[in-house]
């Protein structure tokens, strides 16, 4: 979705952000189950990655540590 790209481009440098976008209009239009393979491969390394602690996920309203 629109919102989840804007997400993900407002936590990346502003140049890798440009360069992610430029890269996604040259592409053009891309097979429904390439893109869900490749979803399900980023799931997988944000699962990896938070279980490794190296990045927090946000909760569902739970209670913040400070």
């Amino acid at each position: 979705s629109q919102d989840l790209r804007e997400k993900i481009f407002k936590n990346m440098s502003q140049r890798a952000s440009e360069m992610m976008r430029e890269d996604l209009e040259s592409k053009g239009p891309v097979r429904l189950s390439e893109v869900e393979a490749q979803q399900k491969q980023i799931l997988q390394i944000v699962r990896r990655l938070a279980d490794e602690g190296q990045i927090v996920l946000g909760g569902k309203g739970e209670d913040s540590f400070v």
